[in-house]
């Protein structure tokens, strides 16, 4: 009868835990989309269907225009807003704040993980403290140090911000990942004549893959959203400015119809979540790798 009786429990308790995750998980999933879909619907509205019905969450077929998707593209000679050259541009800033991190991270988090040094056990505490101090802080000095130096409107110098910004929390990402590699992997290529470089080049980074890719998803996310320093850096010379900033320029724009500042959206939006799907298997590999230290 006990065994009945806890038997039955555990089976209620199943179907109630299975319920409640469907739930939760459906809860997430509209609270995630439903935004994206109105924004994704006011982007294909023409502007006087918006005004009769603002708060319609269907549009026929019929009644669908690509028009506000025109005018964010089209250039500003022509009377457009010109996001083509803005995503040019944020596209070259997020790629080389990817490329310079790595290539910073990558040989930080190998000497963390690998290298035997004084206080290295305290050295991923002392990277995560960078971010105690907040962006606003940093922005002023930086400004005036790039300005001496000639960067203050250039998009190589914000990348380098960006850069300063990303590699502590880069390093601390693929270090956790770097310990789960076994030391034997690394002595075997010693023993067949590799150096310390060729090992990390043809061992360590093929099989860090998926922690580099997580990693590089991740800094090109904050590169592509990121507006303080692009408005502090860029403002001044809107043929640099990034996406962010373009968007900034649509909202703030008394003319210009929402339907066009959410078809601006869209624009920005697409490429990280275009991004983030077609990178997914390995994005999930990289961010949960590590964690079990067994």
């Amino acid at each position: 009868m006990t065994g009945k009786t806890a038997l039955s429990r555990a089976q209620v308790e199943d179907r109630v835990l299975g319920v409640l995750k469907w739930l939760v998980i459906a809860f997430l999933a509209a609270i995630t989309l439903l935004p994206f879909y109105y924004m994704l619907l006011l982007s294909l509205k023409p502007i006087d269907a918006l005004l009769l019905d603002p708060g319609s969450l269907w549009l026929p077929a019929k009644d669908f225009t690509v028009a506000t998707y025109q005018d964010v593209m089209r250039s500003t000679d022509a009377g457009g807003q010109g996001f083509v050259r803005f995503l040019l541009n944020s596209a070259l800033v997020s790629l080389g704040t990817v490329l310079l991190t790595l290539a910073a991270a990558v040989p930080g988090a190998y000497a963390v993980s690998r290298l035997k040094f004084f206080g290295h056990r305290q050295v991923s505490a002392l990277f995560l403290a960078v971010y105690l101090f907040p962006a606003t802080l940093l922005a002023v000095p930086l400004f005036v140090i790039f300005a001496r130096m000639g960067l203050s409107s250039s998009l190589v110098g914000l990348a380098v911000v960006y850069v300063a910004q990303t590699v502590p929390v880069s390093v601390y990402m693929l270090k956790n990942y770097l310990v789960t590699i076994p030391y034997s992997i690394e002595e075997a290529a010693a023993l067949d004549g590799c150096s310390r470089l060729q090992t990390v080049r043809k061992v360590i980074l093929p099989l860090a893959l998926p922690s580099l890719m997580a990693t590089g998803l991740y800094v090109f996310m904050i590169a592509w959203n990121e507006f303080l320093f692009a408005l502090l850096f860029l403002a001044a010379d809107p043929d640099k400015w990034t996406v962010s900033l373009g968007l900034a320029q649509l909202s703030n724009g008394v003319e210009v119809p929402k339907t066009v500042l959410m078809a601006g959206s869209v624009v920005l939006t697409i490429p990280v979540v275009f991004l983030f799907f077609a990178a997914e298997r390995l994005l999930t590999e990289g961010l949960t790798s590590g964690a079990d230290k067994s």
